[in-house]
């Protein structure tokens, strides 16, 4: 296993050799798809998590797993894989929060994909062919699937069934990309770091990628399992609220009346989807 230490602050991402990206009919590639998972204390569930992304039945990919000053076991469960070459662990030199954990795995992917995977959720087994071939096929930038929700002990709970397509509008009144179950194609969607911020830097994110592409597509399958761990930062959902305001508001530039018939919306569909 490489162990790579945090790159430089500020530093310029890998380099990348893409192909070119298919579209409708056109023979599909089998390119580099870099996975990306921030962990911190994160040894309960991550060796499952590991070990689904080695079970994927499309196998040229590489995994970034950014720590960020785990006190527990969680860089030890890495090294554990030491004999696939295809997992790499990079440490941060102080704790920092997950956008930074991410952006340090954006800068450093190699990738012409780019997929998120936290370290407590779960893809099944086809999750990466599935959804290459079906942005391949549609020659889609920006693609998310449904998820199935699970508990600690990963039994089944709720299935979240996504849209076929979501736009910056939609988005700023739905909840329905969930990080885990993103890939999104750099040629297209370009060089971008993740806003610093202590929560809803993924919402945040998805909105400023559809400012640069038209819309994000949904697969209906659900080929993520989300797990619902208690005290998680997603968890919090008046927390939640208040970061859809404040992103909309400071980080959109939208007008505080809009922002907040926006977030009474993002509330409704959010309560409707998980309780109805």
């Amino acid at each position: 296993m490489q162990n790579i230490q945090s790159p430089t602050k500020g530093g310029s991402p890998a380099a990348v050799h893409p192909t070119p990206h298919e579209g409708q009919g056109a023979a599909l590639s089998s390119p580099l798809i870099t996975i990306v998972t921030p962990v911190f204390n994160s040894g309960r569930f991550l060796r499952h998590t590991i070990a689904a992304v080695q079970a994927q039945t499309y196998s040229h990919w590489e995994m970034l797993l950014i720590d960020d000053c785990s006190t527990d076991d969680t860089c030890d469960i890495i090294r554990s894989f030491h004999d696939d070459h295809r997992i790499h662990l990079l440490k941060l030199d102080h704790n920092s929060g997950a956008a930074v954990a991410r952006n340090t795995g954006i800068r450093q992917a190699r990738g012409e994909y780019l997929a998120f995977l936290d370290s407590d959720d779960i893809w099944k087994p086809d999750k990466l062919q599935k959804q290459l071939t079906f942005m391949q096929k549609g020659g889609y930038s920006f693609s998310f699937t449904s998820l199935q929700m699970v508990d600690e002990d990963g039994n089944p709970k709720k299935t979240i069934t996504v849209p076929p397509r979501a736009d910056y509008r939609y988005l700023l009144q739905h909840t329905v990309i969930a990080t885990s179950t993103v890939m999104l194609h750099m040629p297209d969607i370009g060089t971008f770091q993740m806003p610093l911020r202590r929560g809803g830097q993924d919402y945040a994110t998805w909105l400023m990628l559809l400012r640069r592409t038209e819309a994000a597509y949904g697969i209906a399958e659900p080929l993520t399992q989300y797990r619902l761990c208690a005290g998680s930062l997603s968890s919090n959902k008046l927390q939640s609220v208040k970061q859809v305001f404040q992103i909309q508001t400071q980080g959109e530039h939208i007008g505080k009346l809009r922002a907040a018939v926006n977030t009474l919306a993002f509330c409704f569909y959010a309560f409707k989807k998980h309780y109805l």
